[in-house]
């Protein structure tokens, strides 16, 4: 099968996945493990008036499995919302909202997409899921926070219009990452 006919059979593939607000407490506590790997650092480099991100080369790549999170509350409180993508049962990707009305804030608590469905546009469909909530939310703006370290990401959320919007060089201290750097992008919903 030549790289062609692979990325049209995914192409027909993610054709086949629908989305949804969480309904059941299968969609509401599925657990897909976050993990990436990448080439790319996004290095915070100190300057006399701020700072510098710029993407840096790493050698060898790296390969990132996230720590288990302390486990949720079984309730889902106002504001919070969490749109899946499901092939038939199978919830195979997610993203988890929680909207802030004091400044108009959509926040991307989590997404994340099974393995072998990146790649077919799950990630850009429920981010799109989480902005048409925030525009009925009344939100700005959607934020986020995304590890130095997870170039795939930032990359993708570059594409779909986020923007750095500051940094934490401190948010990870005493963590399994604490070397990294925590990095907030936005994008303003017009």
């Amino acid at each position: 099968m030549t790289s062609s006919d692979s990325r049209s059979a995914e192409r027909e593939a993610a054709k086949a996945i629908t989305y949804r607000a969480a309904e059941s407490e299968r969609d509401k506590s599925a657990v897909i493990k976050g993990e990436f790997r990448s080439d790319t650092v996004f290095e915070v480099v100190g300057s006399e008036g701020g700072f510098t991100i710029r993407p840096t080369r790493l050698d060898p790549p790296v390969h990132k499995i996230f720590p288990d999170d302390e486990p949720e509350a079984d309730e889902t409180p106002e504001g919070k919302r969490r749109f899946v993508a499901l092939d038939s049962e199978i919830v195979c990707g997610y993203v988890d909202t929680e909207y802030e009305p004091w400044n108009r804030r959509l926040i991307i608590a989590d997404i994340e997409v099974v393995g072998p469905y990146r790649g077919w546009g799950i990630g850009r469909t429920l981010m799109s899921h989480a902005i048409d909530w925030a525009r009925e939310c009344g939100a700005g703006h959607v934020w986020l926070e995304v590890t130095n370290i997870n170039a795939p990401a930032i990359r993708a959320y570059q594409r779909m219009g986020f923007t750095f919007c500051g940094l934490d060089t401190s948010l990870y201290s005493g963590t399994e990452s604490e070397a990294e750097t925590a990095l907030y992008m936005s994008r303003f919903l017009g």
